[in-house]
């Protein structure tokens, strides 16, 4: 099962150094049938897609809660067991969150497939949109549309080769 793995720069290079994708219960997001349900189309492309798209909405998240980080969505796609997510939410989870899992395995940053960020010049919009994200959630329309204005950023694929040059780490 291809899993789409939140992160910001900072928890990508901890990965980097620690070779593993964060601790386990890992939220990452998947095709479910929930998001099959919510996207409403059978498009196996389309879908991981749409569960690449929560999980970046999700590294905007990440990205609220550490300051200071770079203004860039990471995403980390990686394959896993089938057995290795679960699709029920975990205790205090957003059941409403369309493809959000639970990873309970560890997961290796070696198994990864690619890595999806932002570039640079997204910077700007995805800063606007990590400080308009309370407000956003809050019903505001107005900063809905400027959380809404990073997704208009398409991630730029990395092979996992290249997540030393990412993070800036001397290979």
């Amino acid at each position: 099962m291809r899993v789409y793995v939140p992160l910001t720069l900072p928890g990508l290079a901890e990965a980097y150094e620690t070779g593993e994708l964060g601790t386990q219960p890992l939220v990452a997001y998947a095709v479910t049938p929930a998001l099959r349900e919510w996207y409403g189309s059978d498009d196996l492309e389309e879908l991981e897609y749409a569960a690449l798209n929560r999980a970046a909405l999700a590294s905007l998240r990440l990205l609220a809660a550490r300051a200071g980080a770079a203004p860039r969505r990471v995403v980390v796609a990686v394959d896993v067991s089938e057995g290795a997510a679960a699709a029920d939410p975990a205790p205090g989870a957003d059941a409403a969150v369309p493809g959000e899992v639970r990873v309970t395995a560890g997961v290796a940053l070696a198994k990864a497939a690619s890595v999806h960020v932002d570039a640079d010049d997204a910077g700007t919009d995805v800063a606007a949109a990590v400080r308009a994200l309370a407000a956003a959630d809050g019903g505001d329309d107005a900063a809905q549309a400027v959380v809404d204005g990073a997704e208009d950023h398409e991630l730029l694929w990395f092979a996992t080769q290249e997540i030393p040059n990412l993070v800036g780490a001397d290979a």
